[in-house]
């Protein structure tokens, strides 16, 4: 995994602590278990139970190994040192698409907690880079897959 940054809320990184505890206090084990049971009924080469086992064990791990690597790189973003004059990481950020004079409010989060039914964009996504350090008053052009979309910042929040 790439040594970048992840960058998160408190709450985000005591649900993947959270999660990473679960994974290796009870899902490991249990993994481990499923191994051996399967282990017990025979021929290893004819054991399609043993292999799926063994498959889902895998993934586990590299769940674990993955869930590491974020908790290792994650930096904590406090709320209150975050300069909303600006868009930046953790602001909310009201915008009219120029095309369909539709209004929209996106929360500027990391990758690990965007949610675009909850109204929350990554930091990395096309919009998420094309918005940073916009302000009030200024047309963001972003390039999308689908062509370049134009969008006026209306008003920047906690």
């Amino acid at each position: 995994m790439a040594a970048d940054t992840n960058y998160v809320t408190q709450d985000t990184f005591e649900k993947m602590r959270e999660e990473l505890h679960q994974l290796k206090a009870v899902e490991r084990p249990a993994a481990s278990r499923a191994i051996a049971e399967a282990r017990e009924k025979g021929d290893l080469k004819e054991n399609a139970e043993y292999d799926a086992a063994k498959e889902a064990q895998g993934m586990l791990e590299a769940k674990i190994k993955y869930l590491e690597g974020v908790i290792a790189t994650a930096r904590i973003l406090d709320e209150s040192n975050i300069d909303f004059s600006r868009v930046s990481i953790l602001t909310k950020v009201t915008l009219t698409n120029m095309a369909t004079n539709k209004q929209v409010t996106y929360q500027i989060v990391s990758e690990k907690e965007a949610s675009l039914k909850d109204g929350k964009i990554s930091v990395t996504s096309p919009i998420g880079k094309g918005l940073l350090g916009k302000v009030v008053g200024e047309i963001a052009e972003v390039n999308v897959p689908a062509g370049v979309l134009k969008f006026k910042v209306e008003n920047i929040t906690v």
